[in-house]
This record gives C-alpha cells, structure tokens and sequence, in this order.
C-alpha cells in the first residue's frame, strides 16, 4: 500500500529536524522513493515555511542543537563513491538539450558532479568523448548518440556496450537482438506520437495526408516507417505518402536505411519536394512535419504559394521545440523530452546506489507524448457542388 504523501512528509521532517541538513539522495535512498518524488515534497515543504532547501539539500529553518555544519555536495552519497557522470548529446540538436536539462535537475539533486560532453557531426564523435570520460573516472554515463545513418549506429554497438559503467541511452532504442538490445534505455513511444497526429487529423475529416520528414536520426527513421504503416491501416486514409522536408534531412554518405518507407514515395531521392505542389497534385488537405525548424519552414513556403494553414491545409508539427513560436501556432505532437532526462538520470543513479535490486534486470523504457492542439488544425470544409 503506497504511503500517504503528509505521512511521508512528515518522516522528512523528523529526519531533517532531528539531523540538520539531509541530502534529498539520502532521504529518498531511506524512505524508498524516488529522488524526484522526496525533491517535490522538499519543494512542498519549503513552500508552506517548514523547511528551507538548498542545492540538493533539505535544511530545517533552525539547525538542531550540536548539529555538524550543512554538508558540501560532491556526489560521495550514496550513488557512489566519488567520480562524475558523464552526459553525451550531439551539438546542435536543440530536442536533445532539452533532454540533457531534464537529467541535469536529477543529477544536480542528488549531490552528481556532471560532466558534459557536447559531439560534433562528424561520424563517430561520440567514442573518443566516452573515452577520454572514461579516463577521467567517470563512474556512470547518460548518452544520446547522433546515429545519421545506420551503419553508424551499428558501428557503435560494440564499444559502447562495453564501456564498463552504468550506461543509459537516452532517446535511443537500438536494433532488436542487437549488442545494445540488452542496455537500459529510456525513449519516447514515437509510434504513439504519429498515432496521435493521424488521429487528430482523420477525426477532423482529412482522408488524404502527407509526412514530409526528416531521415538523419533515429527519431525521423521511426517517425517515418511509423506514419507509413499507420496511415497504411486507416481505411479512413484514402492516399498517404512520405517526403523529405528538406534538402539537408539527410543521413548523408552511408548505406541505404533498411525499413525505409515504400521507394514509390516521392522526394526519397535526397530532394525536398515543392510541398505546395504535391499537396495539389495528391488532393491532400493536411501535412505531418518532422521536425519543428523545418516545419516551420515549409508553412512559410506554403503561405508563399498562395497555400493558407489551416484553411487550405491542416498542419501537424512533430518535436514541439519551438512548433508555439510560428505566425501560426502549430499542433504539435510533443515527445516529453525533459521527462526523458529525468528517468535516465533516476535509472542510472538507481544503478549506481548499491541498493537491493540496483544490479536488477535491464529496463527499456518508454514515454508517451502528448499531442498540442494550437492553431495550425482545423476540420475539412465539405466541398459542396
């Protein structure tokens, strides 16, 4: 039976009152809760004056009586002993970031030295960071791999599940019997997203879409083998297809991406199509754009090609980076991309404890994203004749 949350408070209290200044990694390790849980409560507590709370710690608004000074956090809690996690994110990748800021709010709680590691584009970046982290000591790593192309991704496999730390993928989910099917991951149900933006539009009346995505990540490669097999089983779709949506989406040199969607699908050549064109030539009353900066890009084209959102045509972004920021607001689907983070951060510090179970079975674990409503939608008018 879960514990009552002013029960569980209370306990914080005693501790802190009786203690002094308690770490919240501490409080969560001993009241067996999550890190993020025993940091609302902190924050709860702080709000309604019975507590104070510093960087990673809770503090009473009086110090006990003979009480040793508040600590210094250096990440020699419980997660381990000394050491920093290293944090690896491609750069320029604005979705990721959003990821990284999620886990450093965890880590930073919980007393983890964070050692971040930004990787250039260049194929293969990510190992020798890894490495030179490795080096230094690090003692756990959070890690979300650029991935272009296939046979980057494959080329990593080996050493990464190697590496000899706790390690997270964070918005990755490798190949199926692959050497990484077997590491801890945390990702978002990017299926679920496209299900969420087809839904939207098959219920407000559109049966002929279009995906014009990305197809350098992993996150454009599910969104599209995604899109092509649900808008394939919805009857309601009576002509769907795949494009670029935008010259430079593009894995780059690298073997041909296996699952692809169908080959017949225009502008899978390595060309973004004219969109407003293809969106007349197919009938097509609504568009699904991966992702945000070139889907934004692509509503200004249209509206230069005399092509109006939503009234001639229903858009739907795919990241909900900065989708809210356009002329038009776009419908986004957006992945929880801070939440990702954060559950990254809490498996490897769970990793990393020692607690009973912390060596337990690998965990695959999946997110769903919610789906915007802005004002880039709207339901089709009935052509009357």
């Amino acid at each position: 039976m879960r514990e009552p949350v002013e029960l569980r408070r209370q306990r914080i209290m005693s501790v802190v009152e009786s203690r002094g200044p308690v770490k919240v990694s501490v409080l969560a390790a001993e009241l067996d809760v999550s890190v993020v849980t025993v940091r609302r409560d902190v924050e709860e507590l702080t709000r309604a004056g019975r507590l104070r709370r510093g960087h990673g710690v809770a503090r009473p608004l009086r110090e006990p009586a003979g009480a040793a000074p508040a600590p210094v956090v250096r990440g020699d809690g419980p997660a381990g002993e000394g050491g920093a996690v290293a944090l690896v994110v491609p750069e320029r990748h604005s979705y990721l970031y959003e990821t990284l800021h999620g886990a450093r709010g965890v880590l930073e709680e919980a007393g983890i030295r964070i050692a971040l590691h930004i990787a250039p584009q260049s194929a293969g970046a990510e190992r020798p960071l890894v490495e030179r982290a490795l080096a230094d000591g690090v003692r756990g790593l959070l890690i979300a791999p650029r991935w272009r192309h296939a046979l980057s991704e494959e080329l990593d496999y080996g050493w990464l599940a190697d590496v000899g730390v706790p390690t997270v993928l964070m918005e990755r989910r490798p190949r199926p019997g692959s050497a990484l099917h077997a590491l801890d991951s945390v990702c978002s149900d990017h299926w679920y997203g496209v299900h969420l933006a087809v839904e939207h539009l098959v219920a407000l009346g559109h049966r002929r879409i279009v995906l014009a995505a990305r197809d350098d990540s992993p996150t454009a490669r599910t969104v599209r083998a995604a899109f092509a097999a649900i808008a394939a089983g919805r009857p309601e779709v009576e002509d769907w297809t795949v494009v670029l949506s935008s010259p430079n989406a593009v894995p780059g040199p690298g073997p041909a991406e296996a699952g692809q969607v169908p080959a017949a699908s225009p502008g899978s050549a390595g060309h973004a199509p004219d969109l407003a064109a293809l969106l007349r030539e197919r009938g097509a009353t609504a568009a699904v754009l991966h992702g945000d900066v070139d889907a934004l890009m692509l509503v200004q084209r249209l509206a230069e090609n005399g092509v109006h959102v939503p009234g001639d045509c229903s858009v739907v972004a795919y990241d909900d980076v900065v989708a809210a920021l356009g002329s038009t607001p776009l419908t986004a689907v957006s992945p929880p991309k801070a939440e990702i983070g954060r559950a990254a951060a809490e498996l490897l510090l769970h990793r990393l404890s020692g607690a009973a179970g912390a060596s337990g079975p690998v965990r695959r674990t999946e997110l769903l994203p919610e789906l915007k409503v802005r004002g880039s939608t709207q339901e089709v008018t009935p052509v009357t004749g």
